[in-house]
């Protein structure tokens, strides 16, 4: 049984292909992160080497191996894959030795079961000799052997990679579809209704938070850090900008998780600045959102959204994330007490 959630027209096709024999050696997910790439992948591992007459089953000895991971010929290659020893650089980066060792494995004969399946997660991630190095292998494919690549968007991935891939495209779930996957497994309503509105259509999200109040401690810091940020001065900014800056240095993807808080923030700020109020996401921070979008024009609120989202491309294409962040920090305004604090002083 498929366990993916919302993502039907995908798994008719991966079940049609499986029937006629007919699948593609080498396929690529797209979609935002939690939306279901690395389910639909590990499901699509286990119908090419179940046991039983309906794959996949998710009951037999390889489907639960595959599920534990545990499965011999089934390997996740990303950059939190064990193997990844190339240095501080390929924490950023898929590196060529993984790409490398992945070939050599591929060469060979499945171990335990029928096929071989190569996941790439985060497949954005590979350096650009990896990514030639793999396009070699796409283009000599090999019996038994399936790659699946996950992207989070495929304009991150050279188009000769994209070319030699079946693609499939996986959109963030419905408000109804979220809600009644989180019913189903017995969400308090309450607390639904928050990460309905959080996950932004990606249930993997809105599961693990549901299990795991880490996920929602680490956003109310997130949030916290703007406020402080909104009240403070140059130099507490620039303390922040480069405390973000040396951990984008360790692990980019906790950096981006902020920038991508802090631009719901401010996105809920314009919704309730144009009368939008129900449509916001931080629906348990409302009232500071509606105390907070008086002290800011709509002018500023749209220029910190533009700020953010720059900023988030700008770390993409290697640009020095001190500079970005710093100028980030410059751009935010003041809340409006700081402001006329601030000029009271100067006017003395």
């Amino acid at each position: 049984m498929w366990q993916v959630v919302g993502h039907n027209k995908a798994v008719s096709l991966l079940q049609r292909s499986l029937e006629r024999g007919a699948l593609a050696h080498a396929y690529l997910f797209v979609g935002p992160p939690h939306v279901g790439k690395m389910t639909l992948a590990l499901n699509l591992a286990q119908a090419l080497n179940c046991e039983a007459t309906e794959p996949p089953c998710g009951e037999c000895n390889s489907c639960r191996k595959i599920a534990s991971a545990k499965h011999a010929d089934v390997q996740i290659i990303g950059l939190g894959s064990s193997g990844n020893s190339e240095g501080d650089k390929n924490r950023a980066e898929i590196g060529i030795d993984r790409i490398r060792e992945m070939q050599s494995s591929a060469s060979l004969p499945p171990f335990e079961g029928s096929y071989k399946v190569f996941i790439v997660d985060g497949a954005e991630h590979l350096s650009l000799e990896a990514a030639n190095c793999l396009l070699k292998t796409l283009e000599e494919p090999v019996g038994r052997v399936v790659f699946v690549l996950l992207a989070t968007s495929d304009t991150l991935l050279p188009a000769t990679v994209v070319s030699r891939c079946q693609r499939l495209e996986l959109s963030p779930l419905s408000a109804k579809q979220v809600e009644a996957a989180l019913s189903q497994r017995g969400v308090e309503p309450q607390k639904a209704k928050l990460l309905i509105r959080l996950c932004r259509g990606c249930l993997g999200w809105a599961i693990l938070s549901a299990s795991d109040d880490a996920l929602l401690q680490q956003r109310a810091e997130r949030l916290e850090k703007l406020l402080e940020i909104l009240g403070a001065g140059y130099e507490v900014r620039f303390v922040h900008a480069l405390q973000m800056s040396a951990q984008f240095s360790q692990s980019r993807e906790p950096v981006y998780d902020i920038l991508n808080t802090w631009l719901d923030w401010w996105r809920d700020l314009l919704l309730i600045k144009t009368g939008c109020k129900d449509a916001i996401i931080n629906i348990d921070f409302e009232a500071t959102l509606v105390e907070q979008a008086g002290d800011f024009s709509l002018a500023e609120i749209r220029e910190v959204i533009e700020r953010l989202q720059t900023t988030g491309e700008q770390l993409k294409q290697n640009v020095s994330s001190q500079l970005a962040l710093g100028a980030l920090m410059l751009a935010i305004p003041r809340r409006k007490e700081q402001r006329q604090e601030s000029l009271s002083a100067a006017l003395k």
